[in-house]
């Protein structure tokens, strides 16, 4: 089974507070882009395979093998039903730890496909649950469309974000930002208010409502990562945002065109949103 589990960028983030069990409950929109990993899984019907195997190529994925959030997905799967072990081949062109959610998409792929080939078709509740012990975000994969996200960000409302028209570019510098420094140093905002009514205005109209928590902490620390979203502005982006807790930054425009040569070196997707 081939799939494509697709990257996120944050419509808006604030941290709201943080919770007794040491997560905090957040507000965005997430919405899915076209950026893309290739996940490809299959199982071992022979019954030789004593373990789930996992081969990588593509972008570099740190890490143990074992601490992968696919093969941790194959193993909570197990808990429930009976699992053969699965040859799983991922194309990671998605780049790790920059605020796009790639390894919870692909986890939550893995959980959705294997679902749909499986005679046990769990039910969404305990998929939605397995995609919350993966990560804060994997629960928005399972079914991923323009939501309005509370709680750790798995308390999900389908709302209506137009981009129609419009173009993506997505950027990305190579800055690891660790998630757990960023939530540290961030200041907690409270509610976010009307911002699904912001949202299905003009994208135009986003850029003195719309705004990411982390900037300011991140942006302190990393100030070429404002740049980036400075230059977008620049270029003629309507709106220009981190993603999540960074480095990636997109920018929405109305028209398209070349980026100034030292964004265009880091830009690793744009599309045109039909």
């Amino acid at each position: 089974m081939i799939l494509y589990p697709p990257a996120k960028i944050n419509l808006g983030l604030r941290v709201v507070n943080r919770r007794e069990d040491g997560f905090h409950n957040i507000e965005t929109v997430f919405y899915p882009t076209g950026l893309t990993d290739i996940l490809e899984f299959l199982p071992d019907k022979t019954g030789a395979l004593k373990e789930d195997r996992l081969s990588i190529t593509g972008l570099p994925v740190p890490g143990l093998v074992d601490e992968n959030l696919l093969i941790k997905a194959c193993r909570m799967l197990r808990e429930r039903v009976e699992l053969p072990y699965l040859m799983i081949h991922l194309h990671k062109r998605i780049p790790m730890g920059a605020g796009l959610g790639g390894g919870s998409s692909d986890a939550a792929f893995l959980l959705t496909g294997f679902n749909q080939l499986s005679e046990y078709h769990l039910p969404d509740d305990e998929l939605e649950g397995i995609a919350l012990k993966l990560g804060s975000d994997c629960p928005f994969f399972l079914h991923p469309r323009a939501s309005y996200g509370q709680g750790r960000g798995e308390v999900l409302e389908a709302v209506h974000v137009d981009l129609a028209g419009y173009y993506l570019y997505l950027l990305n510098p190579g800055i690891h930002v660790s998630t757990g420094e960023a939530y540290a140093a961030v200041d907690h905002s409270g509610s976010a208010g009307d911002w699904v009514r912001v949202l299905q205005e003009s994208p135009d109209k986003w850029r003195d409502e719309i705004v990411n928590a982390f900037e300011k902490s991140v942006f302190k620390t990393y100030p070429e990562i404002e740049a980036i979203k400075s230059g977008l502005y620049e270029a003629g982006a309507v709106f220009a945002s981190m993603s999540g807790s960074g480095s990636s930054v997109f920018g929405i425009f109305k028209k398209g065109g070349n980026l100034p040569d030292h964004l265009q070196e880091i830009c690793i997707w744009q599309e045109f949103i039909r």
